[in-house]
């Protein structure tokens, strides 16, 4: 690699339009993700593991908390390492023997594909698409220089990848098939191998040795995600998002598939294995179609440099024909990539353009809404916190001090804690869904309690049997949100039993992930 003219500066301009883009691109009407007031939370609780994802992303949520906890630092994470991802790719594109042309090529197809949304969500993705590409930036420098310290990167980046997200394990599995299918099936048989393997368990260790102790909560994870997501998913659905997740620059990935299996691409085959191994796996355990964001960094730097490779001088022209069909339509699906505008007027505007027919209006319930699922689940979140903390605010000393605020799921719970103003309130809010099971107090104990889902509890729901009346006090009325309809329901003096129950159940709740007896 000839760095006598540094592709440096070029690069770090290219980063730094990817951090500081979605700022200007989201229009401020928008709130924070459901998932990210989770992520959050979990940085008020820190440990080597949650029931959701591992460590890493809550040391961030730590650090978050830390600057002040504003809009800016969460969003400051994603963005930040998305510039860092943008900046691998590169680095990858120059390893590869790519120029400056190259180069841009790959810093459009970060800057203006999926990864548009992705770096600006709070949520664990961020943080494995980067170690992935770290991963696969390792492995190029392992194959340029046959320098065994690479491969104890390759260990440490597989290490850290675990600690961001568990999936990394289809990247090993991916690593370990392009390992057999190419010439480098001889470091099976190389020590330090084994070594950088090594490494890898010892980095990963902590999580696994939480995961042993709270009977494996990644497993329940996944059971339940099958039973409530994964099985409404195809392998078509599957296999045309990953047209559609990079429609902008889905040309750069497929040439950078065709031109690693070509002789000018062979030295660096194993990339192609990787991916086609994951995008198999992925398809057999109905993966959503965002699970594989990981693997196209490598192929839009394969794409990049082949492209430069097959345009000679007098195709040259093909090369910024290329960089205008990029651009061109990123202006085009730029409003399906980031809530431009508000949600009336964004959804006017998928109306008119038909956008429903594409899928991307399509939720988890399998049915079309007004915006996409992700959008909506920016919105309503200090509407329902606004509401809620209102009634109890109005509420006699007394009866505060006996009443507990239950959310159905993570979502509220965690905007309750985030958007709530008194501190008093933030500390009343629990929910045993998710990793909040784990911060409700073993002792609990209520007079009266606030309701804040999306119907009345069934009759089945044994603690709610137990109370004298209960009141709807409020509801979401965000037309375009996730949460419209969810309530606030009061409900009065519980009798003797409620508590019992309440923390017999969540007891039993806990000891279900957990080797310890409560």
């Amino acid at each position: 690699m000839n760095l006598n003219k540094s592709p440096w500066p070029f690069i770090c301009l290219l980063a730094i339009i990817k951090f500081a883009l979605p700022f200007f691109l989201q229009h401020p009407v928008y709130e924070l993700h459901r998932d990210e007031f989770l992520y959050l939370e979990q940085g008020h609780h820190l440990a080597w593991g949650y029931m959701e994802v591992p460590p890493m992303l809550s040391w961030l949520s730590y650090l978050t908390h830390l600057f002040g906890g504003s809009f800016f630092w969460v969003k400051f994470w994603p963005s930040l390492f998305g510039a860092f991802t943008l900046i691998v790719t590169c680095y990858m594109v120059v390893e590869m023997g790519g120029k400056s042309f190259a180069v841009f090529v790959a810093g459009l197809c970060i800057l203006f594909t999926a990864y548009l949304r992705l770096h600006f969500l709070f949520q664990a993705n961020f943080l494995e698409v980067f170690w992935w590409a770290v991963s696969a930036y390792f492995i190029i420098r392992y194959i340029n220089s046959k320098q065994v310290k690479f491969l104890y990167w390759i260990g440490f980046a597989f290490g850290c990848a675990w600690l961001s997200k568990n999936s990394v394990s289809f990247f090993i599995l991916g690593f370990a098939v392009g390992l057999l299918l190419t010439q480098y099936r001889s470091l099976l048989l190389n020590k330090h191998l084994y070594g950088a393997g090594l490494l890898a368990f010892v980095v990963a260790l902590p999580n696994l040795l939480w995961q042993y102790n709270h009977n494996w909560p990644l497993l329940h994870h996944m059971k339940e995600l099958r039973e409530t997501q994964l099985q409404f998913l195809s392998p078509v659905d599957f296999l045309t998002g990953q047209i559609f997740m990079y429609f902008t620059a889905f040309f750069i990935w497929v040439i950078g598939l065709l031109w690693l299996f070509t002789t000018a691409g062979k030295q660096y085959r194993i990339l192609a294995w990787i991916y086609l191994t994951v995008i198999v796996l992925l398809v057999i355990s109905s993966g959503k179609n965002y699970y594989s964001m990981g693997l196209y960094p490598m192929l839009f730097a394969a794409g990049s440099v082949a492209l430069q490779q097959w345009t000679t001088v007098k195709l040259k022209w093909l090369r910024w024909a290329a960089v205008a069909v990029i651009l061109f339509l990123a202006g085009f699906t730029l409003p399906m990539a980031m809530p431009l505008w508000e949600p009336d007027k964004l959804a006017a505007y998928y109306n008119e353009r038909d956008v429903e027919g594409t899928g991307m209006l399509k939720w988890e319930d399998q049915h079309n809404h007004s915006l996409p699922q992700d959008f909506a689940d920016y919105l309503g979140w200090k509407e329902i916190t606004e509401k809620t903390e209102r009634f109890y605010e109005s509420l006699p000393q007394k009866e505060k001090d006996s009443t507990i605020i239950y959310c159905r799921h993570y979502g509220l719970a965690g905007a309750l804690k985030y958007y709530g103003k008194d501190e008093q309130f933030k500390l009343k809010v629990i929910s045993d869904n998710g990793s909040f099971l784990h911060w409700i107090p073993n002792d609990i104990a209520f007079k009266h309690l606030l309701f804040v889902g999306r119907r009345m509890p069934d009759a089945d729901d044994e603690v709610f049997q137990h109370f004298q009346k209960a009141t709807i006090i409020d509801s979401v009325t965000y037309k375009h949100s996730r949460q419209l309809g969810d309530k606030v329901i009061f409900f009065e003096n519980a009798d003797s039993l409620a508590s019992k129950l309440a923390a017999e159940g969540l007891n039993q709740m806990k000891q279900e992930f957990s080797r310890k007896k409560l």
